[in-house]
């Protein structure tokens, strides 16, 4: 009997909504911030939990990987309908991609990264920790989970970055070609900090902070949204934000700071 075979899924089905390129922003900054997790395993296996209907995004993210970090890459796509395995079969190129049945508990697998993007959305907040320490208490050792939301087109999105002690960043990311203001990645705050966007939360002072940078680095919307969005995230951690990384990161409209928030 296969470890999918053993271990009974945990969760719940999700809507399945996807579309192509909607996750590149998280494939990519996997690529840039996690590479070294795959480099120095023997088994560069990643799961990307809750594909969806279609396993567009799981396919986009073993070619990122596969190009970006080491060919070798082994993705498993897990999905709870066993008609969407089903339908995912077809696409396999094993052994570099498969799809199997199974949940939180990760069917028994134990990658060095897993993504789960906008599977934890339509639970209830108060089930969130249990998730997350169900699936990084399968992880590989020295593994981490990126969990996050993000909109329809993969304009605006947001994840955290976990590993075996808890949450560890916090990550905005937004298409600055079309953002009008940071405010609006309030509506794309992971399950853990949505329903925590209001006065006297920290998520809520960062969202706010950003915003007011953001306004203030407006006369630099003249050289285009890219320099006044470095603007902004230069000016909030000018004010005391631990922010992370470098203009690199900035300038494809991110921000990292660490968790727990300040």
């Amino acid at each position: 009997m296969s470890g999918a075979a053993r271990h009974r899924p945990l969760g719940v089905v999700t809507r399945g909504t996807t579309n192509p390129n909607r996750l590149r922003r998280v494939d990519n900054w996997l690529v840039a911030t996690c590479a070294d997790r795959l480099l120095a395993t023997a088994d560069p296996l990643v799961v990307d939990l809750g594909y969806g209907a279609t396993p567009v995004t799981a396919v986009e993210l073993r070619a990122r990987l596969a190009a970006g970090v080491r060919p070798d890459v082994r993705l498993v796509g897990l999905e709870i309908d066993p008609a969407r395995v089903a339908a995912a079969a077809p696409v396999a190129d094993p052994p570099g991609l498969t799809f199997a049945r199974g949940g939180f508990e990760l069917a028994g697998l134990r990658p060095v990264l897993v993504r789960a993007f906008n599977v934890l959305r339509q639970y209830d907040e108060n089930e969130v920790t249990d998730a997350w320490r169900t699936m990084s208490a399968a992880l590989a050792p020295g593994g981490a989970l990126v969990e996050g939301t993000c909109d329809e087109l993969g304009r605006l999105a947001s994840w955290l970055l976990i590993d075996a002690d808890g949450p560890r960043t916090l990550t905005l990311a937004a298409k600055l070609t079309t953002l009008g203001s940071p405010a609006e990645l309030a509506e794309r705050l992971p399950k853990a900090l949505i329903h925590r966007n209001v006065p006297g939360e920290p998520v809520h002072a960062l969202i706010r902070a950003l915003d007011d940078a953001w306004q203030a680095a407006a006369p630099y919307a003249t050289f285009g949204p890219r320099q006044r969005w470095v603007r902004a995230v230069t000016g909030l951690r000018d004010s005391g934000w631990p922010v992370l990384a470098t203009s690199k990161r900035w300038r494809l409209g991110e921000l990292t700071v660490p968790w727990p928030l300040p």
